[in-house]
Parts: structure tokens; sequence; C-alpha cells
């Protein structure tokens, strides 16, 4: 006679199914996954200490309707050139964005864009493709719309450029639509150390700010420049506020003309540099100085260059409309 025994694996197996049926049914459901944003990710990273994020810089758009109160207008503008030499290069790409702002220096709403190429009468050099990315065929038959430009610039209470000394001359070289303009330049005129930057090169400047964008094309870096420009500070007072009231302040500019050569190591050391007289300007050597600081500069020619306290070196009081000319 055989006796029929249950394994102790069936028995465990059994006492399983008893307890559970004895609970109920169960309700638990699979654990989901949690669903994070980007930027949650981002600031996430950000937190821990070990990673700087960053953060694609987004084109404003034009405005429909334009805030109230913002009266003025000031347009950004960038230039691709051939070369260097704004005699000899030319434009082959023109950027402006188009802004309104208000009596303080506060920014308001887009209301203007203009990107265009143009063929220059030369290939462009290879190592300005490298920069730019800008090729031959990309400007074949191109023309930059002068009618389009002049609808942003003539209206215009300031132009910006970062790097007006650079900018100003080749747009003055291409068209009268520029003329009589008032010029800041984002570079000069803004103590971008004082607020923490290490750098002045816009792409340093965007980094350092958290950013990045597609650099060295025109309309591009006329935007990033805006949303730096526009960047809130510590004390209230956004970097283009702060341009804004250099573009209104006089400057000084100091000739020390017929100054002794044996002294032109001290100019340089305090800053002067040499102008050979090519660009319309005296040919000696110069340095541009606030209205608050033309005293101390004419004490120190008198008492150390000349070493006569009579000398009157030339002076040329210099406003927005004047500086960055060519």
């Amino acid at each position: 006679m055989s006796v029929h025994r249950d394994s102790q694996l069936d028995m465990f197996a059994k006492a399983s199914s008893a307890t559970a049926k004895a609970r109920g049914p169960s309700h638990r459901r699979p654990s989901q996954p949690v669903v994070h944003s980007n930027e949650d990710m981002a600031r996430a990273l950000e937190e821990s200490g070990n990673y700087r994020i960053l953060r694609k810089l987004a084109a404003r758009p034009i405005a429909s309707v334009r805030q109230p109160g913002f009266s003025h207008l000031g347009v950004i503008l960038d230039t691709e050139t051939t070369g260097l030499n704004h005699r000899s290069d030319e434009i082959i790409e023109i950027g402006a964005v188009a802004f309104t702002f208000d009596d303080d220096g506060a920014i308001g709403d887009i209301v203007g864009i203009y990107g265009g190429l143009q063929q220059p009468s030369r290939p462009i050099p290879p190592e300005i493709t490298r920069l730019t990315g800008i090729t031959d065929a990309m400007v074949e038959g191109q023309l930059i719309d002068i009618q389009s430009l002049r609808t942003l610039i003539e209206p215009a209470d300031l132009i910006i450029a970062h790097n007006a000394g650079f900018d100003r001359p080749f747009c003055e070289a291409f068209s009268t639509i520029f003329t009589g303009k008032a010029w800041a330049c984002s570079v000069s005129e803004i103590d971008w150390s004082a607020r923490g930057f290490e750098g002045t090169k816009l792409g340093y400047l965007v980094g350092q700010a958290g950013y990045f964008h597609e650099g060295h094309r025109a309309v591009d870096d006329c935007h990033a420049l805006l949303e730096i420009l526009d960047r809130e500070q510590r004390d209230g007072e956004s970097p283009f506020t702060e341009l804004y009231r250099a573009s209104q302040r006089s400057r000084i500019r100091i000739f020390a003309e017929h100054s002794p050569f044996e002294m032109k190591d001290h100019l340089k050391a305090r800053g002067y540099r040499w102008s050979d007289g090519s660009d319309g300007r005296l040919k000696s050597w110069w340095i541009e100085v606030g209205e608050e600081d033309i005293g101390d500069e004419l004490s120190y020619l008198r008492s150390e260059i000349y070493r006569w306290k009579e000398a009157e070196p030339p002076i040329v009081r210099l406003t927005a409309f004047d500086r960055f000319k060519l």
C-alpha cells in the first residue's frame, strides 16, 4: 500500500497561497519612474556643487504691442567682414536687433530684426570662413537690403556694438545711413570686471553668465548681447543702464603733440596710443579720458612729459556722436 506525501516545497507554496487568500487581493501597483523636467535635472546638478550648466540662449520675439513708457530706440548691431581694415576689407554680413528702452536705461521690447549677407568683390579668406562659417557659396548673389536696414537705423537714438571701434568705421564706409548716429561700445564703456566677469569677449560673457549661443553669426550675436546687457545685477543696475549713462557723458581726447621722442615709453605705459595721422587725427600719442580726469592728465603732461607748465596740448571733446569714428 503506497502513501502519497506532499513535499516540503509544496507545503510552503500552499501555505503562502492560503495566506494570500486570507488577506484578500493585492492593490499594489508597479512602481512608476519619476519624470523630471530638463530644468529640474539641471538644477539638481547645479545644487550638487559638482557641475556648471550652460543654458541655450533663446532669442526674444518681436513684440506685437509695445510697452508704454519706453520711448527710446536702441539698435544692437554686429558685422562680419573679410578682414580688419575698413579701408580695404568689406562687410559680408550685418545683423541688427532694435529694442525700446526708457529714460533710466531699462530695456523694453524687441521691435525689429534684420540680418543680411553680401557678396564681397573678392573671395572670402579661408580664416574668415573658419571663424564665421560664412562661405563664398552662402554669399553668392547676396546683397544687404539697405532699405530694410534703414527702417531700423534712422529712428535709432543709440547704436550699440560689442567693439564699436571696429564696427562703426566699417558701417560708415558701407552706407551713409550710419552717418551722424550716436554709438556706444559694450566692451569699453561697461566695467565688466566690477560685475564679476573676467573677460570682455562676447562668448566669454555669455558663458560666464551661464548660457551658450551660436556665435560669430551677426544676428545671433546681437540677440546674445541683448540678453547680457539686460541681465539683472545685485545693485539693481543692468549693464545696459551703465552703458546708456556712459554714452551720455563727454570724453576728452588729449594729444601729446610734439612730445619728446625719448618719452614715448612713459606715454605708452600710461595708456597713450600712437596715431600716425592716416586716420585724420594728429600725428602724435593720444589718450581719451573722462571730464573728471582732464586736470590730472594735463598736469602729468606738463610736469612729466613737456616739463613746461605753460604747455597746451591739443584737446578734442567727444560725445557719443563722435566716438569710435574713422
